[in-house]
């Protein structure tokens, strides 16, 4: 079996308990991270957790929990003496990034900002130890599939507080920074193509005679099903799929039907074009993009 995200975690959650966490955003995926640090115990209560938002709807939520609340970044960066993430839109990091800097502090900065390189973070925050994330939406759900990689000044102690923060709300993997163009066109776009296929699968129920809610809650806990199965036997989906499909059977008929339509490409050329247009978003070169990437 893969190992369990504690077990790739060393540091003592007793340690983290005490650590003052906060956030320069406080929207969904923010809002997630929160709840996710509280229920897994990962902070000791709410009251480590201190976050800034312009919007008082999510200043509001945060208080309500017992989190503190600020319209002002200054405010969280003054507190959170441990962990700083800037959980803002990519246009908004520079501004948090700059309040952040002006501000003497230790605390890991982390980034979950699409986009935003550990290049322009460093320039915009001389001499911190900064960390770049790309989760994705099941962060909502306590699911994400998180790619994480260091900076020049982040340190093998950064690395396992990142991985027990986002192990809250999920699984998170260190891979070079370059690759987080590849985390993001397959684990931070795949929930779509995902619900994609849940939908198409649900269609097709449908189209066989099954009523809408029935055939839609079958897929959706037939795809949930199947990545436990991968997850928790640690076995390669082409062995599992073997198991199910017997000669001359249905399973092999419907397979069929997939190759025939093309679902093995297309589902490759969607993480490619994804991965893609994330290096192009990101201002790597249409050069690089096609002779050092292959893209």
């Amino acid at each position: 079996m893969p190992p369990k995200q504690d077990d790739v975690c060393p540091i003592a959650k007793e340690a983290l308990s005490k650590y003052s966490i906060g956030f320069i955003g406080a929207g969904m995926m923010a809002s997630a991270l929160m709840d996710g640090l509280v229920a897994s115990k990962v902070v000791s209560s709410a009251g480590n957790i201190s976050c800034a938002d312009p919007w008082q709807p999510c200043r509001a939520a945060a208080t309500e929990k017992g989190m503190f609340a600020s319209s002002s970044n200054d405010d969280v960066i003054e507190r959170a003496k441990d962990v700083i993430i800037i959980a803002v839109k990519p246009n908004i990091v520079p501004a948090a990034c700059v309040d952040i800097a002006a501000i003497k502090s230790d605390a890991l900065v982390i980034s979950v900002a699409a986009g935003v390189t550990i290049k322009t973070l460093e320039e915009l925050m001389p001499g911190r130890r900064v960390v770049r994330i790309m989760p994705n939406t099941p962060c909502l759900v306590g699911e994400a599939a998180s790619g994480f990689s260091l900076g020049s000044h982040a340190n093998d102690h950064d690395r396992e507080i990142v991985k027990q923060i986002f192990g809250a709300v999920g699984v998170a993997m260190e891979v070079t920074e370059p690759m987080l163009d590849a985390v993001t066109g397959l684990s931070g776009s795949g929930p779509a193509y995902v619900f994609q296929f849940i939908e198409a699968l649900a269609d097709g129920g449908v189209r066989s005679g099954l009523p809408r809610a029935v055939a839609m809650q079958l897929a959706a806990q037939t795809v949930k099903g199947a990545a436990d199965m991968v997850l928790q036997t640690g076995k390669h989906p082409g062995l599992l799929k073997d198991g199910v499909t017997s000669a001359g059977g249905t399973t092999i008929a419907g397979i069929e039907a997939l190759e025939k339509g093309g679902l093995r490409s297309a589902t490759i050329s969607a993480v490619r074009a994804a991965t893609k247009r994330s290096m192009q978003l990101g201002g790597v070169s249409a050069e690089d993009i096609e002779n050092k990437y292959g893209l």
